[in-house]
């Protein structure tokens, strides 16, 4: 999605984007410059990684009342239909 800079420097992030990311008003996000490409991340603490049976499962470590919720069915049709001929 197409967006611009304001005088102030401030980017619009697109209300769809915001809604599907989870971002709320006062969300902590972490920009970042790498040459060409700027990039934006919602600042979350790393996974817990625990041993369960012989596997190691990835556990979130932040608090669960700051994650957004997250339907899976839905993201998964979002990318089969980007990919649809």
């Amino acid at each position: 999605m197409l967006t611009t800079i304001d005088q102030a420097g401030r980017i619009v992030i697109p209300k769809e984007i915001r809604d599907r990311a989870g971002l709320t008003p006062g969300t902590e996000i972490e920009v970042e410059y790498t040459g060409a490409s700027i990039t934006i991340h919602r600042a979350v603490p790393a996974p817990k990684l625990d041993r369960v049976g012989g596997r190691i499962v990835a556990r979130p470590s932040g608090p669960a009342e700051g994650r957004p919720p997250v339907d899976v069915a839905a993201i998964v049709e979002a990318e089969r239909e980007r990919w649809r001929d």
